[in-house]
């Protein structure tokens, strides 16, 4: 092929090239402008409608894809939630460190988190009136809204059909260890349910010593002999 043949050619394809470049610019340039302010019924074209739509379950609902169809899970065996974990066993079970059996009073850990025993009652008669008050009354007596139905305090329990619930007076409540009262709160009994994954460690720890200082206000301990008025 010549030089001329071969110059001609070379010209040929790039003006093809940039002919099929314009081309596309334009159709491109048409596009957007045949979108801008148009509208359509036509649906959009979506390249993974998963993504635009994605599907859900409902609580509670029916699953085809986990075995058990389960939609609502729990959580991998194993895991704490980062603002809830606990590295000091004691403070986080109740427990003595041997787990011996339970701890006697609030651990002084609790107490200093908290800033001093007068913020942790503080604290401990907010949380009790939010979650104990309604079943075990704002005196301890045991006989809340949910189990009497009554105007005041001073008027007579009229039962409701729950369970009746026993006194902080009740000598086996009294003599119960601060820990011991810390895990009930935690794991619940009998009609009591299990306050843990509503109440945080501190907080259930204040609430023990707020039912604590709520005993000995109210409950004079008869075995105490008393001073004689002069």
């Amino acid at each position: 092929m010549s030089g001329v043949n071969a110059a001609a050619v070379t010209v040929r394809a790039s003006s093809a090239v940039g002919a099929l470049i314009a081309l596309g610019v334009a159709l491109s340039a048409g596009g957007v402008a045949g979108c801008r302010g148009q509208t359509s019924d036509d649906p959009p074209i979506l390249l993974e409608r998963n993504m635009y739509d994605t599907e859900r379950y409902n609580p509670e609902s029916y699953s085809q894809f986990f075995a058990d169809h389960r939609t609502m899970r729990a959580p991998v065996e194993g895991t704490i939630a980062r603002d809830r974990y606990e590295d000091d066993p004691e403070v986080a079970t109740g427990l003595l460190p041997d787990k011996s059996g339970y701890a006697m009073t609030v651990p002084p850990a609790a107490i200093n988190r908290a800033g001093g025993i007068e913020k942790l009652l503080a604290r401990g008669q907010e949380r009790y009136t939010i979650y104990c008050t309604p079943c075990h009354g704002r005196t301890g007596d045991g006989k809340g809204m949910v189990v009497c139905k009554r105007q005041k305090v001073t008027d007579p329990c009229e039962s409701r059909g729950f369970a009746p619930l026993p006194s902080y007076e009740d000598p086996r409540l009294r003599h119960m260890p601060d820990g011991q009262l810390f895990a009930t709160i935690t794991h619940g009994v009998r009609t009591m349910p299990a306050y843990g994954p509503q109440i945080p460690v501190a907080d259930r720890w204040a609430i023990v010593s707020y039912v604590r200082a709520l005993e000995m206000s109210q409950m004079a301990d008869s075995s105490q002999p008393t001073e004689p008025k002069k």
